[in-house]
């Protein structure tokens, strides 16, 4: 019912609950309970011509040190102000410069990183040393101390997502600084790496816990799969050859808020457009291509991040062989039984 249709007397009832905080329901349920999702999220494009000039100028303003973390926050255009590039994801460009390190902290926030540029980078999680290599797909679990720095001799770049604004609605963030700037070394150089493989992992004798206990995600390996997988057929007609990520000793997601997957998409591939409730982060890792994200084209290259926003359609192109990564919240709408997507 629309507040210009009342009449005086609703009126005036309006204005006396108005004093106590109450509202009626029914100006508003449509807005509440919609009949299909209206994100105010917009589909955003940040070329890497763009945003690595500035990401190395940043390096030359301000210290890794001096800044705690050194990084761009991508905001989705219609969400300013808010650090974030969907309704529960944050994501941000990160620098560290030959030498550098960014000192040990812990939060909340739940972290995922995929290394855009340079060798030589590293991350220490909960005193386990992981290299960074271009590709990989790194996680920092919720609650865990970690530290980066840069051992080679050129910048190092990756794509940061959290789940900071998911957090931030729950009102459950927290933080903390380690004593040092880096933490001591605990276990062998890329331990967790080590002890899981193919199908198997070490058993430690302790019940199955729902936290990732593999950082490091080698690209190396998921290219080749992503190969393999082309070869032997396994295109799906709107998302290419897709890998998901997922935490090897549960089957299930890398994380408990965040999905990731590894789309391969093959010459000349001309994708079915489809829509999800989960907005989608997409970042290139290889090749050139398009995406119809609603009514906007993005053409996108190397090192580019866009954004498809919730219920938006997606249509993926590539005339040659591309590879694009990809996160959401699938794991929380899953788990709250509101995930869906079908064709568009």
């Amino acid at each position: 019912m629309n507040r210009s249709q009342a009449s005086a007397e609703q009126l005036a009832f309006y204005d006396r609950i108005d004093q106590h905080d109450m509202a009626p329901l029914w100006e508003v349920l449509k807005g509440l309970l919609p009949q299909e999702p209206k994100s105010p999220c917009v589909p955003a494009h940040w070329r890497w011509e763009t945003t690595r000039p500035h990401l190395l100028e940043a390096g030359r303003l301000i210290g890794a040190k001096e800044a705690e973390r050194r990084v761009l926050v991508l905001e989705n255009p219609a969400l300013r102000g808010r650090s974030c590039i969907t309704q529960t994801l944050y994501a941000g460009l990160q620098l560290i410069l030959p030498g550098e390190i960014a000192p040990s902290h812990r939060h909340t926030a739940t972290a995922v990183r995929l290394i855009l540029e340079g060798t030589g980078g590293y991350t220490t999680v909960d005193g386990e040393r992981t290299p960074m290599h271009r590709g990989d797909f790194i996680i920092t679990p919720s609650w865990s101390y970690h530290d980066h720095g840069n051992d080679g001799a050129g910048a190092v770049i990756w794509l940061d997502g959290l789940d900071v604004p998911l957090v931030r609605f729950f009102d459950a963030g927290f933080s903390q600084q380690y004593p040092e700037d880096v933490q001591p070394l605990t276990k062998p150089y890329d331990d967790s790496l080590a002890c899981i493989g193919p199908g198997v992992m070490v058993d430690s004798g302790e019940p199955v816990a729902k936290r990732n206990p593999l950082f490091r995600y080698p690209y190396e390996e998921v290219r080749s799969k992503l190969h393999r997988l082309h070869l032997h057929g396994h295109v799906h007609r709107a998302h290419g050859v897709r890998l998901r990520y997922i935490n090897p000793a549960t089957g299930g997601w890398p994380t408990l808020t965040m999905a990731a997957w590894m789309h391969l998409l093959p010459t000349d591939f001309a994708g079915d457009a489809v829509r999800r409730t989960d907005a989608t982060v997409f970042c290139v890792v290889e090749g050139e291509g398009r995406t119809q994200v609603g009514e906007r084209e993005v053409e996108w290259a190397p090192g580019d991040v866009f954004v498809a926003p919730s219920w938006t359609a997606v249509a993926h192109r590539a005339d040659r062989g591309a590879v694009l990564f990809a996160m959401s919240d699938r794991p929380v709408q899953e788990a709250a039984g509101i995930w869906r997507e079908v064709a568009a």
